[in-house]
């Protein structure tokens, strides 16, 4: 039992619940205190080297996941009729515990699998990278709001086309892939952060992480850490792993400098 049972369809919570997720997830890095401490870049250079405002950066992902909620949907309509019994309920299937966990851990590896690959290709490829990608890592400087700046296409493939393969190679059912967008959704948040917090619960069991992507937006690591958002994976096996380490700022907080070793 689940608190949206009987008043929305698990289809269309798994296409509302992410979107809720990430206005209430980036909005309260966005409203935390300064935590110069913490910050991967400082305030200043989040204005010098950005070459997008704040605003422009909101409108775009929420045009983005407009076109996204409304591609779902139609193929969630699609998914509920056919999902129909002869009794006109509609058919609910539950998963034990373990089985669920291993569904995660699939989509976790598919979509990682589809990320990387598509991501990589758009850096390699200068036509994609110039006229859709580019629009990304006008964020050299990362903030947890702008965790979903991207272009429209870009969107549709690598986040939406992602998920999707992702939920149909799992097996998970449509209630198991409310949670898992949602957890993949604050994933990726907190990836874009630009904060290394203490005792974050993400640090502590990913190392693909806010320092690991911060690399990758830094132009010395544009052709290394494609790998999102879970695991590193493919970076290693692949050789486009670049190690780092944090090291603290003359001005405060600490800085994902490229490793030596």
């Amino acid at each position: 039992m689940v608190f949206w049972e009987g008043y929305v369809s698990d289809e269309l919570m798994g296409t509302i619940a992410p979107i809720v997720v990430y206005w209430l997830y980036a909005g309260l890095y966005q409203l935390l205190p300064p935590l110069d401490r913490f910050r991967l870049h400082s305030r200043k250079e989040l204005n010098a080297k950005n070459s997008v405002t704040l605003p422009t950066v909101v409108k775009g992902v929420l045009s983005q996941q407009l076109l996204q909620a409304t591609l779902a949907y139609i193929v969630d309509m699609a998914s509920i009729i056919s999902g129909y019994g002869k009794d006109g309920s509609i058919i609910e299937r539950r998963r034990a515990l373990p089985i669920q966990a291993l569904q995660f851990l699939v989509a976790m590896l598919v979509m990682d699998s589809w990320q990387y690959f598509l991501h990589r290709y758009m850096h390699e490829n200068k036509f994609l990278y110039r006229h859709i990608h580019s629009w990304h890592h006008r964020l050299v400087v990362t903030c947890a709001i702008g965790a979903l700046y991207n272009h429209p296409l870009e969107g549709l493939l690598l986040d939406t086309f992602g998920g999707g393969i992702a939920f149909l190679v799992s097996g998970m059912t449509a209630r198991t892939a409310v949670f898992f967008f949602c957890f993949a959704t604050m994933k990726t948040i907190d990836d874009h952060s630009g904060l290394w917090l203490p005792g974050n619960v993400f640090h502590l069991f990913f190392r693909n992480n806010a320092a690991y992507h911060d690399i990758h937006h830094q132009l010395k690591g544009l052709k290394y850490n494609y790998s999102q958002p879970f695991f590193s994976v493919w970076d290693r096996l692949l050789g486009t792993y670049m190690p780092y380490d944090l090291v603290p700022r003359r001005e405060g907080g600490l800085e994902a400098r490229p490793s030596k070793d």
